[in-house]
């Protein structure tokens, strides 16, 4: 089969709302460029390898889009068409620009990986592709990671983020429930942390993604993955819960955590972009919470919170 590749350029802001449109038009793989992300992590020595040559800031990612050549192209293509133009009536200064090539079934397979490489995370977590090696240093906690094009590498900010949050949070024999898991990478890294986890997610795909990188991790023991809505196929209480999924579902979901979270639990907010910030802090507060920490990264912002009434630390 024959593929269409459509890479969008948009300014850096946009490239979640282009990535979700995508999805939404039934692309079976989504990556995401974004140079200021690459030249970062190279510059601050995370990636063990790269061969990118000069990275210049630019102030735009690249989203590209990989479309199936069937009668359903056409109007993917038209649809895709209509999104831009109302993401640009909403935000009329954003950079959009659009082309498109063929490509043939092998192209298509291996084009992403060149921007998956092994990428180091706060003090211990080595997120990893299986077809990269690396030199390991003591202490490192592997994260075995293909996630396929749908699912990103686990080196976005609102995941590193949370990462370095649970790096010093989770301890063994802790309860974590993982809400919107994706890839199912938090939920692998709580578990190498020594805690027993669940992870949901209401998309099918995403179910079979993160049950093959539980099983490449070695951790099924540890992490058990549901279908099923966010908050509704959990029993009992978490000591951790995290959504690292966006604004306004985790607001839909802070009733159901008088229901999931410990007393003396934590709940970890992030995939919040910064101008909806305010809102799910008033959130957070309005359920009950204190907000302990705020942690910004890119424009993403995370937030650990506990039941109010508790002392902070």
């Amino acid at each position: 089969m024959d593929w269409r590749e459509v890479a969008v350029t948009v300014s850096s802001e946009g490239e979640e709302a282009v990535a979700d449109l995508f999805y939404q038009l039934g692309c079976p793989g989504v990556s995401v460029e974004n140079p200021e992300l690459i030249r970062s992590y190279i510059e601050s020595g995370n990636w063990d390898y790269h061969d990118f040559g000069d990275v210049e800031f630019t102030g735009t990612s690249v989203v590209k889009g990989y479309f199936s050549e069937d009668d359903a192209l056409k109007g993917q293509l038209q649809r895709l068409d209509l999104g831009l133009r109302e993401l640009l009536e909403r935000s009329p200064n954003w950079v959009i620009q659009v082309k498109g090539l063929s490509l043939k079934d092998e192209d298509w397979e291996t084009s992403w990986k060149a921007y998956f490489k092994p990428t180091r995370v706060g003090e211990h977590f080595l997120i990893k592709p299986t077809w990269e090696s690396v030199d390991l240093l003591e202490g490192d906690i592997i994260l075995e990671l293909d996630p396929g094009m749908a699912f990103g590498t686990g080196t976005h900010a609102t995941t590193t983020l949370c990462l370095r949050t649970l790096e010093h949070l989770v301890k063994p024999g802790q309860r974590v429930f993982d809400l919107g898991t994706g890839s199912g990478i938090l939920a692998i890294a709580a578990a190498k942390l020594g805690a027993t986890v669940e992870a949901v997610d209401l998309d099918a795909m995403a179910i079979r993604v993160a049950q093959e990188n539980v099983a490449l991790n070695q951790v099924n023991d540890r992490v058990r993955v549901l279908h099923g809505d966010l908050g509704t196929v959990l029993t009992g209480q978490a000591d951790v819960v995290i959504a690292n999924i966006v604004a306004d579902v985790i607001l839909m979901l802070l009733p159901d955590l008088k229901r999931l979270l410990l007393p003396d639990g934590e709940f970890l907010a992030s995939g919040i972009i910064e101008k909806r910030s305010d809102e799910v802090e008033i959130g957070l507060k309005e359920a009950g919470f204190e907000i302990v920490e705020r942690v910004e990264d890119s424009g993403w912002i995370l937030f650990r919170a506990r039941w109010a009434k508790r002392e902070s630390v």
